[in-house]
Order: C-alpha cells, then sequence, then structure tokens
C-alpha cells in the first residue's frame, strides 16, 4: 500500500492545496496533527482534511484550539488559537476534541504520532531519531510537530518526519510531504518487501498567505517567516 503523509498545516490553504495537487496516487493519506493554529484558514483546512478522509492524529495546537487555549504558548501562536477558535464551528470544535494521540495503521505497521511515541508534545529532530521509538511489528514511525522533514532507515524500520505543509521550518519555505509504501511480502518489491520513504517539496503561493494573515488582523511575523522557512 501507498501512503501520503503531510504534518503541521496549520491552517495554511494555499500550502494545502498545493501538496494536495502535487501528491501521486495513494492508496490512504496520513496526517501527524497540527490541522490548525498559526494561519487563517483553519475551517477551510479542516473540510480538506475531512473530505481526504486522512487518518489524524491531535497536535499541540488541535489541542490548544480544542481544549486550553494555548495559555502556554507564546504571542504569535495565541493569536493564532485565538483565530481558530472563533472562526471554527461546533462540528469542526468536536472533531478536534475527537483526535486520539496515536493512530496504528496498516496492520500496526505504521505508528502515527505528533511529537514523539512517549511524549505528543515532545521536539524529536532528526538527529534524536533512533530506532527504540520502532514498536514491535512497526515498519513506521511518523511524527511532526518539529516542523523539519527528514527520515532515518533503521534495521528495525523508518522514522519520518514528512515535514510541515503550512509553516516549514528547515530553512526551505516551500511546502514539505512524504509518500511511504509499504511492501505486502517479501516477494512483492525489488527491497523484499521492506518499506520505502520519498520526501517532497511544492512551491505554493506565500504572497497570498501573507496577505491573508494581515487580512485577518494576525501578527504580520507568522506570514513573513513563510517565506523564510523559519
Amino acid at each position: 500500500m501507498r501512503f501520503g503523509i503531510i504534518s503541521d498545516i496549520h491552517g495554511n490553504l494555499p500550502a494545502f492545496e498545493a501538496v494536495c495537487e502535487a501528491m501521486p496516487p495513494v492508496d490512504r493519506l496520513l496526517c501527524a496533527g497540527d490541522v490548525v493554529g498559526y494561519n487563517p484558514w483553519p475551517a477551510a483546512c479542516i473540510d480538506r482534511v475531512l473530505e481526504l478522509g486522512a487518518v489524524t492524529v491531535r497536535g499541540n495546537h488541535d489541542r490548544a484550539v480544542a481544549f486550553d487555549g494555548g495559555e502556554r504558548f507564546n504571542a504569535m501562536a495565541k493569536a493564532g488559537v485565538r483565530h481558530a477558535r472563533e472562526e471554527l464551528g461546533d462540528a469542526d470544535m468536536e472533531w478536534l476534541r475527537s483526535l486520539p494521540t496515536e493512530q496504528f495503521v496498516a496492520d500496526g505497521r505504521i505508528h502515527m504520532v505528533h511529537g514523539h511515541p512517549d511524549d505528543p508534545d515532545r521536539y524529536t529532530y532528526p538527529r534524536e531519531f533512533s530506532a527504540s521509538m520502532l514498536g514491535e511489528g512497526v515498519d513506521v514511525v511518523v511524527l511532526g510537530h518539529t516542523h523539519v522533514q527528514d527520515s532515518r532507515r533503521f534495521n528495525e524500520g523508518i522514522v519520518l518526519n514528512p515535514g510541515s505543509v503550512g509553516q516549514p521550518r528547515d530553512g526551505d519555505p516551500r511546502a514539505a510531504f512524504a509518500v511511504v509504501e509499504l511492501g505486502e511480502d517479501d516477494a512483492d518489491a525489488e527491497n523484499g518487501g521492506a518499506p520505502t520513504v520519498e520526501t517532497h517539496r511544492v512551491e505554493y503561493d506565500i504572497d497570498r498567505a501573507v496577505a491573508a494573515v494581515e487580512a485577518a488582523g494576525l501578527p504580520k511575523s507568522i506570514g513573513t517567516r513563510l517565506k523564510a522557512g523559519k
């Protein structure tokens, strides 16, 4: 099976639209959290995630919007939470509340979390990826949260961060996503059925996002940082 992997959309509809257009044919879409927050299109992004039937886990911004208002967030992040709470309807809020902190997909071969298998709020950068993150029977661990795209292959499997759709922080402003392919058995692939990962970046209309941030009365820095990928 082939899976499209996304994370950290953060209410950035132009970036999400570009990723959806660039995504090759996949059997299922997986989202490692933070559909909302920061950018001005939280409702439209939730609608698109639901339309695509993406298997989704709850990110820290999803939780902040749904539950606690992001009281420990900085001013910029808190402004995005406040905007989302003002825009989202009851059904959207209920969907955010219903999201689990982890999902097992493909008979447990893919384990999806937001931050780390042991802690959904832990920032896990590529240098911290380890084989110990892969549980029994898990071929691929998918996580987000850092907005840094990378993957590491170990004997036990792969740890993957597809990067951020809506707010990259790895110095590349292009929207990020990945594709994971799982072999059905040892005979069906040249690599012996082992999972494979392709990471992708795609250009999108950043100026549209910047203008919408300012029009919504959100902090200007939410938009301008998109141009630097930080």
